[in-house]
């Protein structure tokens, strides 16, 4: 009988924890990693990584793929990209607790507030869950090639409580709060790893009322954190527009220092926030030196929309030709566009732009031409001001609406444009620099799962390898203004993983869980994204693949050859902090 299931041989181990990289085989048996060094015995499979990086599988905590999780096994696209546990139910929006009749209310909030399709929702999700409890035996019915793992989500949990009642500035009472925390409390007993709220204008159902958590008071969320705080764990996560007057950080801060948990929360450049990042910083480091646990969430590159013809949105959806047509067939879409005399008469309009209280957000797809860029098939995207629709238009001695119309036709209608609405305020992330660098910083935000028509950095861990370890071209030299490999792996599965309590992930040592990468890091490569009807009712959704990853592990089975899905459903649910057994196994 071989004394191992699998053995990865002659890698270069980059093993999570920081220490530097090491020439060595790793031993798995039993779904856990057996040996890390020189490996003797024999395997039922061995893989060579001869001039390969061998790594831990890739811990992402903000996705929202908590409908997409009930139907499909594969969980693309982050599990193209190395991650092997994803972290949903972020930014106050998920499926449960549920109420039969606000299935469609839910729908429209996640639709508007992370632009998933409804009717892919509608008809992907079978429903088949009311309590949160329940949600969390739905997923763990099916099985895929990662883990997940959820909070409870304030949008759904105010809805079960308030009903009709929950309208924006709605005000619950005290009843009505204290049930709220015992949802909070039952789901995190049951498994959740935490709760999560949003408090943006940016956040909106696709009716255009603001998410539930929005006009939440102070009383409301200290009383849910403590609700965790019973339960002993749990990550309080919040997206906020930290408005000076609601003292963010104070009622962030006394819910830690009470409980013991951490408050997380979305730090970008973002002109929706009255706190510039600098200050948003310097505040999570006041409340901790006082005792909290505060941790931002940061990105790894400019936060935007990728606009094409068939995305949400793109430069020409407010102009009143464009409008005529937005509602036909694509064949019939593309045909008008191709015609010289449409194009001139678009070209010549206005736009109009609805009445809304993010007309600055409009303004910017519109007319931003200084700040979009055209996206080539070897795009950087860390793009510098030659690369922008204004220069490239004026280079070429025309208008930059017309640059983009002829750009966007490009491969019979397929051409993107890239617009980074937030983190690029500076027009380059050297600001990123020395936050990745913090402990009090963790790399996230990648959305995995949502945006499906405007964003897909749910290639986020391929990025940070790719750009910032590797090619990244703002950098002086190899010490300056790149990351060493070492500590880029550690960023992306020991640290998101420590932060949410999941101790037997992320690193490689013998014990813990066998999730794995084999990378191929010297031809590592995002491929030029692309979009796909592929969800129910012919949902659309932006996608994006690697070249370099040879081989992903997920519990010991391979899932991913060659960027190919083997159909190795070894995920599953995971529910609450997982500490134990690959402690007591390393020991």
């Amino acid at each position: 009988m071989p004394q191992y299931d699998l053995i990865i041989r002659n890698g270069t181990i980059v093993d999570g924890t920081g220490r530097p990289r090491f020439k060595g085989d790793v031993a798995v048996r039993d779904g856990l990693i057996a040996a890390v060094g020189t490996v003797h015995g024999d395997a039922a499979e061995e893989i060579d990584a001869s001039g390969c990086v061998v790594a831990p599988g890739w811990v992402d905590i903000h996705t929202h793929y908590d409908g997409q999780a009930t139907w499909d096994a594969e969980m693309a696209p982050s599990s193209w990209h190395g991650v092997t546990t994803v972290v949903m139910g972020n930014c106050g929006v998920g499926f449960a607790p549920a109420a039969p009749d606000r299935h469609d209310w839910l729908i429209g909030l996640m639709e508007g507030v992370e632009d998933i399709p409804g009717t892919a929702l509608a008809e992907g999700m079978k429903w088949d869950w009311e309590t949160f409890p329940e949600y969390l035996d739905a997923l763990e019915r099916l099985p895929r090639s990662v883990d997940v793992a959820t909070h409870v989500p304030h949008g759904a949990v105010r809805a079960y409580v308030l009903g009709d009642r929950e309208r924006p500035g709605a005000v619950p009472t005290d009843e009505d709060m204290d049930r709220m925390a015992a949802i909070v409390e039952e789901g995190v007993r049951a498994g959740a790893l935490g709760f999560s709220t949003s408090r943006t204008v940016i956040h909106k159902s696709v009716d255009g009322e603001l998410v539930p958590g929005t006009t939440a008071t102070a009383e409301e969320l200290i009383r849910i954190g403590r609700a965790m705080g019973r339960v002993g764990h749990g990550v309080f996560e919040i997206a906020s527009d930290m408005k000076r007057e609601w003292d963010e950080f104070g009622w962030m801060g006394a819910i830690s220092r009470e409980t013991g948990l951490p408050v997380t929360f979305a730090a970008l450049q973002s002109i929706a926030k009255e706190l510039p990042l600098s200050e948003q910083i310097a505040e999570m480091e006041r409340q901790n030196a006082q005792g909290a646990n505060i941790v931002a969430q940061i990105a790894l590159r400019g936060n935007g929309i990728v606009m094409a013809w068939r995305g949400t949105v793109h430069p020409f959806r407010f102009r009143p030709s464009y409008i005529a047509i937005a509602d036909l067939p694509w064949d019939e879409q593309l045909a008008r566009l191709k015609d010289p005399a449409f194009r001139e008469k678009l070209l010549a309009e206005a736009n109009v732009y609805p009445e809304s209280d993010i007309i600055h957000l409009f303004r910017m797809i519109a007319e931003g031409w200084f700040n979009q860029y055209q996206m080539d098939d070897d795009f950087d995207y860390e793009p510098q001001a030659e690369a922008s629709i204004a220069a490239r238009a004026a280079a070429r001695g025309v208008t930059p609406d017309a640059y983009a119309y002829d750009l966007m036709m490009e491969q019979d209608g397929t051409g993107f444009i890239y617009l980074p609405i937030l983190n690029y305020a500076d027009g380059n992330l050297d600001f990123l620099e020395a936050l990745q660098a913090r402990d009090d910083c963790v790399n996230s935000l990648s959305d995995g799962g949502a945006h499906c028509g405007t964003i897909c950095d749910a290639a986020s861990p391929t990025f940070m390898l790719q750009h910032w370890v590797r090619d990244r071209k703002r950098a002086k030299d190899r010490q300056e203004g790149r990351l060493t490999l070492e500590h880029a792996v550690k960023r992306q599965c020991h640290d998101t993983a420590r932060l949410y309590g999941l101790d037997d992930r992320g690193v490689l040592a013998p014990g813990y869980m066998a999730d794995i990468n084999v990378i191929d890091f010297d031809n590592l490569k995002l491929l030029r994204p692309w979009l796909d009807f592929d969800l129910p009712a012919g949902g659309k959704r932006l996608l994006q693949k690697a070249e370099g990853y040879d081989a992903t592990i997920k519990s010991g089975v391979v899932t991913f050859r060659k960027g190919a899905w083997t159909g190795a459903t070894p995920g599953g649910l995971v529910r609450g902090p997982q500490r134990v057994e690959a402690l007591e196994a390393a020991e």
